[in-house]
């Protein structure tokens, strides 16, 4: 190995550390005791590792409850955008007509308007529908298309042959058919890559919840890692270690996740981009 080489890869080692280095300290400080936590100069191996955190986690009353949440929110809306991105796509992937290419760059140009831009209007909204403090807000959206879907969806559609979508049609089969009979069994990657991208994006999600839940038992495990888990009797003081505890497990399914369907993912970005 010459010298640019042990240079090049001794510039990515420690680049690797350097940004690994956070996950580190999290792993760290969820086996340590909350005043562990507060020593200086910090342990990044934890002298007495206290794995009792996470079983405190798992036997809290609420944990369950907020995993629930979440469960139900990525559910809702996966479900919505497969459905809705996936029916929005066909029509303009494969079916002529007046204005299809204006239509679709106008789904694309709102992709350039800031998501927080819209807030404020959809809030006033959902005020005025009473639907605050639900889940509605944050699933029903859902169901009318997200424009990056939509791109994804349609760009896979153009991928699929002419051949097929003619014979069906000669066979006697209307869009619909050919659309729920051909094109979503063939279409199983860019259904599994939404489908990954839209369950780790709600996993994730803080923002949205924060401002339309205030219930304790309707708050997914985002807003319950900064609103949970604090010292009784101890002016609202946060338990840092159970709360990188719960950070910790939550990383665990979108790992998972990403493991399971990372061949799809990448076979459905990657076929997204060619026609």
């Amino acid at each position: 190995m010459n010298r640019p080489q042990i240079t090049k890869y001794t510039i990515l080692i420690g680049v690797a550390i350097f940004m690994f280095f956070p996950v580190v300290m999290i792993i760290s400080n969820s086996l340590k005791t909350l005043i562990g936590i507060s020593e200086y100069p910090p342990k990044i191996i934890p002298t007495d590792p206290q794995f009792q955190n996470f079983v405190t986690i798992l036997k809290t009353e609420n944990s369950l409850v907020y995993f629930k949440n979440t469960f139900i929110l990525i559910i809702g809306n996966t479900v919505g955008t497969l459905l809705s991105s996936s029916i929005v796509a066909y029509p303009l992937a494969r079916i002529k007509f007046k204005g299809r290419n204006f239509i679709f760059g106008l789904i694309l140009a709102t992709m350039m308007v800031p998501h927080i831009v819209t807030i404020i209007p959809q809030f006033v909204l959902f005020k005025n529908l009473g639907w605050l403090d639900s889940y509605w807000p944050l699933i029903v959206p859902s169901f009318f298309a997200y424009p990056y879907n939509v791109f994804l969806f349609r760009q896979f559609f153009k991928t699929i042959p002419l051949s097929i979508e003619e014979a069906a049609i000669i066979d006697g089969c209307n869009h619909f058919q050919v659309f729920t009979k051909i094109f979503i069994p063939l279409s199983k990657p860019i259904f599994i890559t939404v489908a990954i991208l839209c369950s780790i994006f709600w996993w994730n999600e803080l923002f949205l919840p924060l401002i339309y839940i205030d219930s304790e038992h309707l708050k997914p495990i985002t807003v319950a890692l900064i609103t949970a888990f604090r010292v009784p009797g101890g002016q609202n003081l946060p338990m840092w270690n159970l709360r990188m505890a719960m950070a910790v497990l939550m990383s665990i399914p979108p790992i998972l996740l990403y493991l399971f369907g990372a061949r799809y993912l990448t076979e459905g970005i990657k076929t997204s981009g060619q026609k």
